[in-house]
């Protein structure tokens, strides 16, 4: 694997520990009707996250660790802003999980492949829409800010 492999999968780690940080937040705020659908995305991106730690280990690098906190994209005071976070959290997620998809070969890029398609998903049922191409629209010029770490989901 080369080195733009292992970056995508720290990009990719550094995305899932701010995913997980969001939905810490965005979980406490939804309406109790969606409560079940963000712990279950809670749990998803932590296994993603637990996946990723081995991953980069396994391809030589010393998995980035999570921030203490992420600065929101924007104030998180009610469900409706909860919703909206998980959707942005989602296409940050199938952002970096795309660049994973073209740095890496074999099961890790199936694995990445997967992750991107239910970030995708999840990104519809929370926005109730999807785009053309999930993780290259940001790239397109609807980017959802995925510039600095310190913004919940940011990877790069």
């Amino acid at each position: 694997m080369s080195d733009g492999t292992l970056e995508a999968a720290q990009a990719a780690l550094a995305a899932e520990h701010a995913a997980v940080y969001g939905y810490g937040v965005a979980g406490g705020r939804v309406a109790s009707a969606r409560r079940t659908e963000a712990t279950s995305a809670h749990q998803a991106h932590r296994a993603r996250r637990d996946a990723l730690v081995r991953t980069v280990r396994d391809l030589g690098g010393e998995p980035v660790a999570a921030d203490a906190a992420y600065a929101l994209p924007f104030a998180v005071p009610d469900s409706a802003a909860a919703v909206r976070l998980a959707a942005v959290l989602e296409d940050r997620v199938a952002y970096v999980y795309s660049d994973l998809v073209r740095a890496a070969d074999g099961e890790l890029r199936r694995s990445a492949a997967d992750a991107l398609r239910e970030a995708a998903v999840r990104a519809v049922r929370w926005r109730g829409s999807g785009v053309p191409f999930p993780g290259l629209a940001e790239r397109a010029g609807t980017k959802t800010g995925t510039g600095t770490k310190t913004e919940a989901g940011a990877a790069h």
